[in-house]
């Protein structure tokens, strides 16, 4: 049979990067086999011929894990195969989705769905990069409409690592994570990247020219002319004074009224059906226009924001600690309408995450886990676990943390943040990020520096060439804004950066102008978290569990186990510690309720794990009588035995003249042999 296989290759970091055609999955509207180094993934593009009854782009991206891909048997004992998608499957879904939705037609009805699967994978070959050239290859020479293509590149410093992509001249996704990074440094290498994005963008656009196929035609969701000038009459003058509302709450309820007079006004002049379904689509855009024009139109200084801010101007903020009792730390953390509750429990490294993934299989001392119940955006709804956006908004907030987070070399505990989104009008991620950090100083965790973050945005007028950046981005900026820019960092750089798009792209200008008027909200808003407090609790809580850690010799581990557990489970029942685990590499942690207690186990450990030499002076019980000298035991079983010549000077007719059974004495080491131990009283 013939496959009608066609490959193209280029060379992507110095390996080659191919992409290969052919008539596997044929049905799909467009499939590529896409292979660098040594991972490869399957992409497939399908767009069905039906327009969908949803008022929005149906776009699906899927990134299908397999764990043959990595040689591995992963999943619990009775469920040996691929599962629901894991966190990291979503996020890197969630990359691939952020870089190719914004080149689409948003009037688009019908569902398209975009699968990458992971065949095989190869540790210094990304899948998310290759992924992202497969998935946009297939769009692209596929006959669904869409404005790529585009492609993204990793870049890994020493102190940071990021993901940029975008088209061949313009940046239109971001995510960072680092420690400290300076503005000017990510603004050099993402302009340097743009670069190697633009030569993977030429590369598909050669592909497209040799078997690509003509763009299907697909009716977009276009309102009539009669209907936009009808709707538009009647907001002409209510829409605007209805949203120009300090108050979220206001601004809501003010809105909402005026959608319920508009449908009645339309229901009185006998619109159709057909018409009053798209009237929202026409109240949305009115509603984009008025933003933009109230933003982009004015001169500089005189702009107009819902809530009446300047351009730069950071919402009300309001921060405390300790609003919890019985946590181990907590904070509140608002910014405006929006506020986070953060919770820090601290628990012994046997807690630690489990990480099993076809890239990783290892463990997490710290997580941060953001919740966004439907009330705190006044609404109802169902509660199934955390969804894409959830996941993908608590992991841009760990990773605005995870590098301030001591070693449990430094701090023995696993550390978990979760953040409750209790009331939600832009930028939650970020709010996590400031409670967050407030929680974990106030349970005493010993985090580095203070962090901060804030969502940035932008209303730009592509035709006229106007952009203009905002600070502290909240609903309608954030809905009908152009780019979300969220950026975290303490006050030495730059930690965590999440950008999306609903343009084209953004220039290096656009970023460096937003890092730099992000740096100045960041300061700000550290300024109100260290009102209050400053640095992190001397001590952890009383509610927390004590946690101390001993180090001793591999090869003592049985020492201190016993046979059959009997020191170990000893020393638990005579301290009244928790529990004590001991790990392959000699690292002893001692779990407690309280300090005494854990130091009372330590003391057991170390009076095991010590190693004694010649000339050390020991106490023990006199525990035997031999007729050529006695036994003296001391510290958890150990012993030794004075010869009846090191019992005193001179002669000694008798043990028994110098020593009884149960006598206490001091002897001084002054022989170890093959794990024999010589003991002397005259020496001392």
């Amino acid at each position: 049979m013939d496959l009608n296989r066609k490959k193209f290759e280029t060379e992507v970091d110095g390996k080659k990067l191919a992409i290969e055609t052919s008539r596997l999955a044929e049905q799909a509207n467009a499939a590529v086999i896409g292979t660098w180094g040594g991972t490869t993934v399957l992409a497939t593009a399908v767009m069905t011929g039906v327009d969908s009854p949803r008022d929005y782009l149906p776009l699906s991206v899927e990134f299908e894990e397999r764990f043959y891909a990595a040689g591995k048997i992963l999943g619990g004992r009775y469920m040996r195969r691929e599962g629901r998608a894991s966190e990291n499957a979503i996020l890197s879904a969630r990359i691939i989705d952020r870089t190719i939705r914004p080149l689409f037609d948003q009037r688009v009805r019908r569902d398209i769905q975009i699968v990458i699967t992971v065949l095989s994978y190869e540790e210094d070959s990304s899948p998310v990069t290759l992924g992202l050239v497969a998935a946009s290859a297939a769009l692209a020479m596929s006959d669904i409409p869409w404005n790529g293509p585009v492609a993204g590149v990793s870049i890994r410093k020493d102190n940071w690592t990021a993901f940029v992509a975008g088209t061949a001249d313009k940046i239109n996704m971001i995510e960072l994570e680092g420690l400290d990074v300076p503005e000017a440094e990510i603004v050099g290498d993402f302009t340097a990247a743009m670069a190697e994005i633009k030569k993977l963008v030429e590369f598909q656009k050669t592909i497209v020219a040799q078997i690509g196929k003509p763009k299907a035609e697909v009716m977009l969701k276009t309102p009539s002319p009669e209907l936009v000038a009808k709707v538009r009459g009647f907001l002409a003058d209510k829409l605007e004074p209805a949203m120009y509302v300090v108050s979220k709450i206001d601004r809501v309820a003010n809105v909402s009224h005026i959608q319920k007079d508009l449908m009645a006004f339309l229901k009185e002049n006998e619109t159709t059906q057909s018409d009053l379904d798209d009237a929202g689509r026409v109240f949305e855009d009115y509603v984009d226009e008025i933003v933009h024009k109230n933003i982009c139109s004015a001169k500089d200084g005189e702009e107009k924001r819902p809530d009446h801010r300047k351009l730069g101007d950071v919402r009300d903020l309001h921060a405390e600690v300790g609003v919890l009792e019985r946590i181990h730390g907590s904070a509140l953390f608002i910014r405006g309408n929006t506020q986070a509750l953060a919770t820090v429990t601290l628990a012994p490294p046997d807690t630690n995450q489990l990480v099993e993934n076809i890239f990783f299989t290892g463990e997490k001392n710290f997580m941060l886990h953001y919740n966004f119940p439907p009330y705190c955006t006044g609404e109802t709804g169902s509660f199934r676990g955390p969804g894409r956006r959830e996941i993908g908004h608590g992991s841009l907030a760990e990773k605005a943390l995870a590098r301030l987070i001591p070693t449990q070399d430094e701090f023995p505990y696993t550390v978990r943040i979760v953040s409750e989104i209790l009331s939600s009008n832009g930028s939650s991620s970020m709010a996590s990020v400031c409670g967050g950090c407030l929680a974990l100083m106030d349970a005493g965790v010993p985090i580095k520096k203070m962090a901060a973050g804030i969502a940035m945005g932008m209303m730009s007028d592509e035709k006229n060439g106007i952009y203009k950046i905002l600070t502290d981005i909240q609903g309608p900026e954030d809905h009908y804004g152009d780019m979300d820019f969220k950026v975290a960092g303490t006050k030495d750089g730059v930690n965590a950066v999440q950008m999306d798009v609903k343009v084209d792209g953004v220039t290096p200008d656009i970023i460096s102008r937003t890092l730099e008027q992000a740096k100045r909200a960041r300061l700000h808003i550290m300024t109100a978290m260290e009102k209050a407090i400053t640095t992190p609790r001397a001590d952890i809580s009383k509610y927390a569990p004590v946690v101390m850690k001993v180090m001793i010799n591999p090869e003592q581990i049985g020492d201190i186990i016993g046979p059959g557990g009997k020191i170990i489970k000893g020393i638990i029942e005579a301290t009244g510690i928790i529990n004590m685990d001991i790990r392959q590499t000699g690292d002893v942690f001692i779990y407690a309720h309280d300090k005494d207690s854990a130091l009372a186990a330590k003391n057991c450990v170390d009076d095991i794990a010590h190693e004694y030499k010649v000339g050390d002076i020991i106490e023990g019980t006199v525990e035997r009588i031999l007729e050529f000298g006695a036994i003296v035991e001391w510290g958890n079983g150990r012993s030794g035995m004075i010869h009846v010549s090191e019992l005193k000077n001179g002669y000694v007719k008798s043990v028994e003249e110098v020593v009884h059974l149960g006598d206490v004495v001091q002897a001084k080491i002054i022989r170890l042999e093959d794990g024999k131990v010589g003991l002397s009283l005259k020496g001392l």
